[in-house]
């Protein structure tokens, strides 16, 4: 029969990802006291992090209905649960991280879809949702249909947007610079004109009577 603390535990961290917006698998093996700490701080009130038992955590997300977080549950593990801004917490975690390496994102979940720490950090490189609205409402005063189902669209989304949009310009720089290569090879190539001379007279058009 299950311990009463361990059923106790496997509800509150079953509560914990149904009432949040997303959910950040750490490792934070390595940092002390007094930086997990700071960490809470920085992240702000939106977001908790509580350090958990694997096993346990594995239970809890099952019986919450979240997926793709199995092959996380490895070593030490604090998770970071977001109930605020999810993008300000992956700001949050990205910079807390640049500065103390012992902090390592694992992977998450948000709005029910596995994000993995590539996809975390891109998160972290959008606005915020409060500045994205700000700037729709500007931009896009002629096309509210438009703009509606761009506020709806759920954050995941966006993270995903970011990623094939970086993708895309990637390739685009790549297959620009080939016909620029290919120009300068044939430039250097073919050989240039001869000048012409400036000591030649040019021939007369009639002879002289």
């Amino acid at each position: 029969m299950p311990r009463p603390d361990k059923v106790s535990a496997v509800a509150e961290i079953a509560d914990a990802f149904r009432t949040s917006n997303a959910a950040v698998l750490t490792e934070y093996r390595g940092l002390s006291v007094k930086e997990l700490t700071q960490l809470r701080r920085a992240l702000g009130a939106g977001t908790s992090f509580a350090i958990v038992k694997n096993t346990l955590t594995k239970i809890a997300a099952k019986d919450a209905g979240v997926d793709g977080l199995g092959e996380l549950l490895t070593g030490p593990t604090a998770v970071a649960f977001v109930e605020g801004d999810p993008v300000e917490a992956a700001k949050g975690l990205r910079d807390f991280a640049r500065t103390h390496p012992a902090l390592v994102l694992k992977g998450g979940v948000l709005e029910g879809k596995p994000l993995s720490a590539q996809e975390i950090r891109r998160l972290a490189d959008l606005e915020s949702r409060e500045v994205l609205l700000a700037r729709l409402a500007g931009a896009m005063q002629g096309s509210l249909s438009k703009a509606i189902a761009t506020i709806a669209a759920p954050l995941s989304q966006f993270a995903r947007v970011a990623a094939a949009l970086q993708d895309q310009r990637a390739s685009a720089a790549e297959a620009a610079s080939e016909p620029a290569a290919e120009a300068a090879s044939e430039a250097a190539a073919e050989p240039g004109e001869p000048a012409e001379d400036p000591t030649t007279q040019p021939e007369p058009a009639t002879e002289p009577a």
